[in-house]
């Protein structure tokens, strides 16, 4: 079952669908996302949360066994004690990480959460020393909003000789390239 969120008078309201088809409601003032690194209790929501956008054609999909083996590279966003969002990044090359399986729940888009993980994400690639960050995206708009620059994608060779070749969009790729250098 999905939650539904809601913006009334200002305020927000939730309601959480039970598997028994009963649902209750909460209001609060704003959603309190908290962002965290994943541990290995998190790989079955990210997995449900990837393989939907997956399923779309919208993200590569990750297997659990991909997860595990890569979970501290992933955040997550919770709101209450449920993981409503998730991203990852990759290291591409001495001074380059990727942004990957930047996704957020049905009903939870839209609302600033996204935006909290790329900032997490963001700080991580700063603590490590890197300096640029890079995204293939269908969500432009999102990634200008946060600071981020539209590129060729043919400038990242580190990104198209690792994931690319495998890719079924290989040939026909639609996705958009973004860029953030951080100071």
């Amino acid at each position: 079952m999905r939650d539904v969120v809601y913006l009334f008078n200002d305020r927000y309201m939730v309601m959480k669908q039970a598997p028994d088809g009963g649902s209750s409601m909460k209001l609060m003032d704003s959603l309190q996302a908290v962002c965290r690194k994943a541990t290995k209790d998190d790989v079955d929501v990210l997995f449900d949360l990837i393989q939907g956008y997956a399923e779309k054609g919208i993200m590569l999909p990750r297997t659990r066994y991909m997860l595990e083996y890569s979970i501290n590279s992933f955040i997550v966003a919770e709101v209450g004690d449920q993981v409503v969002g998730c991203g990852s990044l990759t290291k591409l090359g001495d001074n380059l990480v990727e942004i990957r399986s930047l996704g957020m729940s049905d009903g939870y888009k839209g609302l600033g959460i996204g935006s909290k993980l790329v900032d997490g994400l963001l700080a991580a690639a700063k603590e490590q020393g890197i300096t640029k960050v890079m995204a293939l995206t269908y969500e432009v708009a999102f990634f200008l909003r946060n600071g981020f620059t539209v590129v060729d994608k043919e400038i990242f060779p580190e990104k198209v000789w690792t994931d690319c070749v495998n890719c079924p969009k290989q040939n026909a790729c639609d996705e958009i390239a973004v860029l953030k250098v951080l100071e």
